[in-house]
């Protein structure tokens, strides 16, 4: 059964720790959903890329995926202003799914109660809220949980995703196929 993971569009995300992750994933053969949180298909990036949603989050019924992708960006202050996407992360952990989040997307799963516990880390400018964060670390997996700095750590995010819902070997293929 094919592998389906939710990521969240909201305007402002962070181009590269969205599209990164997804380009890595579906080559391993996941079907990765892009969700508009709002009205309208295109959402324009943080730096002005505009990329096209799959389908608005309210079209579809989220308990048929097997993780849940929030990017960061800009656009992690609507995210929480939302508050939806909180309540799918502790949806999607209390039922033993994938609940993965890069740069300052952790303080969504802050919101959700979800970092209370657990090893994670985040973008340095969120550790005034974050303040358990690990600020060395790259990815930290804990659980059914993955975390990640940012922009520049989004490969190895991507990476640790195919890792953990298709195995090592899958992430050690895709890894080779684009040479990282």
């Amino acid at each position: 059964m094919k592998k389906r993971v939710l990521c969240l569009l909201v305007e402002g995300f962070e181009e590269i720790e969205t599209v990164t992750p997804v380009d890595l994933l579906r080559r391993a053969g996941a079907e990765v959903i892009l969700a508009a949180m709002k009205e309208g298909m295109h959402v324009t990036g943080r730096s002005g890329i505009v990329v096209k949603a799959d389908a608005r989050l309210d079209e579809f019924d989220v308990h048929g995926f097997d993780a849940l992708l929030i990017p960061g960006g800009p656009a992690v202050k609507a995210l929480r202003a939302d508050g939806r996407p909180a309540t799918l992360a502790k949806t999607f952990a209390v039922d033993g799914k994938l609940v993965a989040s890069i740069c300052a997307g952790p303080l969504v799963l802050h919101d959700a109660g979800l970092l209370t516990g657990k090893r994670y880390t985040a973008h340095d400018s969120t550790y005034e809220e974050l303040t358990q964060a690990l600020a060395h670390d790259r990815v930290v997996e804990d659980g059914n949980l993955i975390t990640s700095r940012g922009a520049g750590t989004a490969l190895d995010f991507g990476l640790a995703l195919v890792k953990y819902l298709f195995g090592t070997e899958e992430a050690e293929k895709v890894a080779k196929a684009v040479m990282a």
